[in-house]
């Protein structure tokens, strides 16, 4: 019954449906798997004590909080705007699409440009939301007027900061799997290695690169759809 050792995956889904604590889910779908698989509670302690030391570094992003912090309230979300203003025609779905591609080439040659906490909430979202402003703006009216009246509701503001997200996560993950040296390419040869499948990271990215292109073409066409969505919901209100 190797079966019963994917236990862990059953309580992780279940709990996340359930919207329980995302912590304590982890930790009891850990539990749960070493116990089925013959690992005592004393070496299951163990291992997740000299897992969380060796990645220490995770949480390092924590100190580029403070500093981003500083950055927005010394006017870097102003200057943000600011910058999408000088494009008079640029769409939300067009500048999205934009950073996507940026973001996939960046991953397939493996620049780092930071992540959600440094880069997207306080450059990439607000230059979006700018956008999507000036777009729905009157025409004699300015960008930077719209911006400041957010004329989107609540459940469209939501909207694009997750397709700020979204488009930060594809581009992250799909752009990774295109370069041959990166910590998931590496992960997946190995693992497929002690499998017993023959496998290198460069042929795994090779074969990611069908992916990496799907994506952008998918995104880009739902960036645009989310924009065109949002604008043709205000033009019947105008209506």
């Amino acid at each position: 019954m190797e079966w019963i050792k994917l236990i862990g995956i059953l309580v992780i889904v279940v709990g996340f449906v359930l919207k329980l604590d995302t912590i304590s889910t982890v930790i009891i779908a850990g539990i749960a798997t070493a116990l089925v698989s013959g690992i005592g509670f004393g070496e299951f302690l163990e291992l997740l004590g000299s897992a969380f030391v060796n990645q220490r570094f995770v949480s390092i992003f924590y100190l580029s909080i403070p500093i981003i912090g500083i950055a927005e309230s010394y006017g870097l979300k102003i200057k943000a705007v600011e910058f999408i203003e000088r494009f008079k025609n640029l769409t939300m779905g067009l500048f999205y699409s934009v950073y996507l591609v940026f973001r996939l080439i960046a991953g397939m040659l493996s620049i780092r440009i930071g992540g959600h906490a440094s880069f997207v909430r306080p450059i990439v979202q607000p230059m979006g939301d700018a956008a999507i402003n000036a777009s729905l703006a009157d025409s004699e009216a300015k960008a930077s007027d719209a911006a400041q009246e957010q004329l989107l509701s609540d459940t469209e503001d939501d909207a694009v900061k997750g397709l700020a997200a979204a488009n930060e996560n594809f581009g992250n993950f799909f752009g990774q799997n295109m370069f041959a040296g990166s910590a998931g390419v590496l992960m997946m040869a190995g693992t497929l290695a002690e499998l017993g499948y023959e496998s290198n990271p460069a042929g795994l990215a090779l074969a990611s690169i069908p992916a990496g292109i799907l994506c952008a073409l998918i995104g880009t066409a739902y960036n645009f759809y989310v924009d065109r969505k949002i604008r043709g919901s205000h033009k019947k209100e105008g209506n």
